[in-house]
């Protein structure tokens, strides 16, 4: 029974021992470190937008009317001047006709005034002559001298008649032009809204016909920057950007403008920056979507720090500390020790480091994966004995 005792003991004792060399290795802290390295750093800010052409001319019609022949359709390269479309002209024509024919019965209602003027004319001097020898009333050549007045504004009348026949035949001569649909520039058809056949009404607001992008070589990117990026952005900034039809393909361009005017939404400010994009190949087309990152900084062969490195704060099982600059953690005796530093431009991935004692090759600590158990914790984790 004594040896019994004893060995129960012994056993106790080794678990003990067990539990608390467990406990310790559990406990233990590790961590996961990155190298100081040297290297170039582009920062940037990032935004999504829309590829557009320079110059897109939307084409309507200023007459109603059905449409009777079209002669571009999608994809179609057009010069400036360009027959596109026509709209049936037959009752313009009409129109037209009807116009002319007035015309010619002003301008016969004018000469028919001029004739009557020169007999009116010559009966009031006729009767001048007779009145001034007595031989008529002067009843009779104030008659004659009311009938001159009367045939001259007849006259006037008349011309203004013809003018106004003049304008009208005019009008209707240009709405019958406007049934031949032109293209106002040079260029390629984005869309066609129209087919043969259709009616078209222009009466209340022109409808749009056709899309014309007049240069597809040369494109452009409405992006939304945030408010808080804007004031990085400058003109002539280098941008690069990627679209999902050529995921492998880092296209350039260059801002070119900075509306603003703010775009508001669900109180969200941002403001439209217009980058402009060469496009040879014509691989891009209106519509796609950019994501667009507008170059604001770079430097080459600077000291830099992973962006984890600064972001990192070793476990706390007390109060949490507060650090007002920043820093990075090393390992010093197998313990995280923070240096505090001066930090630069960034981008997605490292940090410039301006000062602070750190120095190229040395590790930094980015992320701790083993963590100490928090004084509540080890006070509920029952002990465990091994026999």
């Amino acid at each position: 029974m004594k040896k019994m005792g004893i060995a129960i003991l012994m056993i106790t004792a080794l678990g003990i021992v067990a539990f608390f060399a467990l406990r310790n290795e559990e406990n233990a802290l590790k961590f996961r470190t990155e190298k100081v390295i040297r290297g170039d750093i582009q920062a940037a800010v990032t935004a999504t937008g829309t590829l557009n052409a320079v110059t897109t001319v939307l084409v309507g019609t200023q007459v109603s009317g059905t449409i009777k022949n079209i002669h571009a359709d999608f994809n179609s390269p057009v010069k400036k001047g360009e027959l596109i479309a026509e709209i049936d002209p037959a009752t313009f024509e009409a129109q037209a006709e009807q116009a002319r024919a007035n015309l010619l019965t002003a301008r016969a209602n004018l000469e028919k005034s001029v004739v009557a003027l020169i007999d009116t004319e010559r009966t009031m001097n006729r009767s001048k002559e007779l009145f001034s020898k007595d031989f008529v009333a002067r009843s009779e050549l104030d008659t004659a001298e009311t009938n001159y007045s009367t045939a001259k504004a007849q006259v006037s009348a008349a011309k203004a008649q013809v003018a106004q026949a003049e304008a009208a035949l005019k009008a209707a001569e240009t709405n019958l032009r406007y049934t031949k649909i032109l293209s106002p520039v040079d260029g390629v058809v984005v869309s066609r809204n129209v087919d043969v056949g259709q009616t078209v009404a222009a009466s209340f607001q022109t409808p749009t016909l056709f899309t014309i992008a007049q240069d597809l070589t040369k494109m452009q990117i409405n992006t939304n920057v945030d408010e808080a990026d804007i004031g990085r952005i400058q003109i002539s900034q280098d941008v690069e950007f990627t679209v999902d039809a050529y995921p492998d393909t880092l296209f350039k361009g260059g801002v070119s403008q900075i509306r603003i005017a703010p775009i508001i939404v669900q109180n969200v400010v941002t403001y439209d920056v217009v980058i402009r994009v060469d496009n040879p190949e014509q691989k891009l087309k209106p519509g796609m979507t950019a994501n667009v990152s507008i170059l604001v900084a770079g430097k080459r062969d600077i000291l830099k720090v992973p962006n984890m490195a600064l972001r990192f704060r070793p476990p706390e099982t007390g109060k949490p500390a507060v650090y007002k600059n920043a820093g990075v953690w090393i390992l010093a005796n197998q313990s995280p020790k923070r240096i505090t530093v001066t930090t630069g431009i960034g981008d997605d991935k490292y940090t410039e480091i301006l000062s602070g004692e750190i120095r190229e090759g040395q590790e930094v600590i980015v992320e701790a994966i083993g963590a100490a158990k928090s004084k509540q914790e080890k006070a509920s984790s029952p002990p465990r004995f091994f026999f």
